[in-house]
């Protein structure tokens, strides 16, 4: 469910107009909508808490990578969630937004000897390593600090999945985490030494995944490698599950419910006696947010093609040039009359700059304003300034206020940050 339905024949965010913001803030712009943002993290909240038998007193700690906005992460903050983290920069982000450190985990492949000291020092919940070298390096840094920081070990499970192969990351090529046997030396090999806390195993194994059997197959591989931890003596208090249960995007299938989730998740973990972690981003963000844009003008062609040419670019809204993704195309004041089909376009000067091929859409006209649904998550984070256009703002909307938070730069801003050489 979200919060960005028609009143008086226009589209709003909660009590506000896209018309009007679009005249105040311009085009392209993304909305999002506390009331959205509120209830998916309600939602998931409620679920865990109702198998507390099962899954202890587990953190959701919300993906900073899907959407990290400091407003957005500020408003998750104050409901109660945490973070889940893979950078020094994301951290920073977090502590920021108001999330407590030892409510923040730090995950990533590739985390610097800086990122972990930074990470020491701040004190995060914990930090899940993803390889023999890295415990190696963190173990010389926690050495240093004279700190013994807790960690889980991010198991590879050789089960992928997710809604396309550059978003899975739990098969048996993908760079994430370490196979089930290395797991569990890194583990043994962890709790010999004083400068770590070896505390739980970690996995995520994709993202945008609509079907439960690969993530609960994923969630028994950690459920046996706990039991033969214990059964060498050691001991694993938590395990983290990740994220990657999918959204239904307009006009997909849907996907399995979080309370469908959660229930899985009680029923693999039950009897163990472990504090689960989730981190949830696409499931928490994705439908909170539109991407609001400008139509410029409309290119028909001799041999019947329409090309609806919008404000709003692949700089703007990465997700279709790089996975295909559906985003839903609607217009925030429709009018009257029959569908017609248009191929979805952007000025960036790529044909890759496609949202869509015949889409059916409502007559549109130069100056009408279109709305990408599910564009929350993966959306600005994503942007850039590629064809030197400026970064696109970000509006957070609470009820009948809003507030810009994320400018968009003027050009003089962006020369800025480009400072000549003294030579030339």
């Amino acid at each position: 469910m979200h919060h960005f339905v028609l009143k008086d024949g226009s589209l709003h965010a909660e009590g506000v107009s896209l018309e009007a913001l679009a005249e105040q803030v311009g085009t392209p712009t993304y909305v999002y909508s506390t009331a959205t943002l509120a209830r998916h993290y309600g939602l998931l909240r409620d679920a865990v808490a109702a198998h507390r038998s099962a899954l202890g007193d587990a953190l959701i700690a919300f993906a900073v990578k899907a959407n990290s906005n400091i407003s957005v992460l500020a408003t998750l903050a104050r409901l109660g969630c945490g973070a889940d983290t893979v950078s020094e920069g994301e951290i920073r982000r977090a502590l920021k937004a108001g999330v407590p450190a030892d409510r923040i985990i730090f995950s990533g492949v590739g985390k610097t000897d800086a990122e972990l000291a930074f990470a020491l020092e701040q004190g995060v919940r914990q930090i899940n390593v993803e390889s023999g070298v890295e415990l190696d390096r963190l173990i010389a840094v926690a050495t240093h600090k004279g700190l013994s920081p807790d960690i889980a070990i991010r198991v590879n499970p050789k089960v992928g999945a997710g809604g396309h192969a550059k978003i899975t990351t739990g098969g048996e090529g993908d760079k994430f985490g370490v196979p089930v046997d290395e797991a569990l030396s890194l583990y043994a090999r962890a709790a010999a030494s004083p400068h770590v806390t070896p505390v739980g195993l970690a996995c995520h194994i994709g993202s945008q995944i609509t079907d439960l059997a690969p993530l609960e197959a994923a969630f028994r591989t950690l459920r046996d490698m706990t039991l033969t931890l214990r059964g060498q003596g050691l001991s694993v208090t938590r395990l983290d599950l990740g994220g990657g249960l999918g959204v239904p995007y307009h006009g997909q299938a849907e996907t399995a419910s979080i309370a469908d989730y959660v229930a899985m998740c009680a029923r693999v973990l039950d009897g163990l006696g472990v504090e689960a972690a989730f981190e949830p981003g696409r499931l928490l963000a994705a439908n909170a947010g539109v991407l609001l844009s400008r139509v410029i003008q409309i290119n028909e062609r001799a041999d019947g093609r329409r090309f609806l040419v919008l404000d709003a670019a692949m700089n703007d809204l990465m997700r279709p040039a790089l996975y295909d993704a559906f985003h839903e195309v609607v217009p925030v004041r429709p009018r009257d009359g029959e569908d017609l089909p248009y191929d979805i376009v952007g000025p960036v000067c790529e044909t890759g700059d496609t949202f869509a091929r015949d889409r059916a859409m409502p007559p549109l006209k130069a100056g009408d304003l279109v709305a990408f649904t599910g564009a929350g998550a993966y959306g600005a984070v994503m942007s850039s300034e590629y064809n030197s256009r400026p970064l696109v703002a970000e509006i957070l909307v609470d009820g009948d206020r809003w507030a810009v938070i994320r400018d968009r730069p003027t050009y003089e801003d962006m020369w800025a940050r480009e400072p000549k050489a003294d030579w030339l």
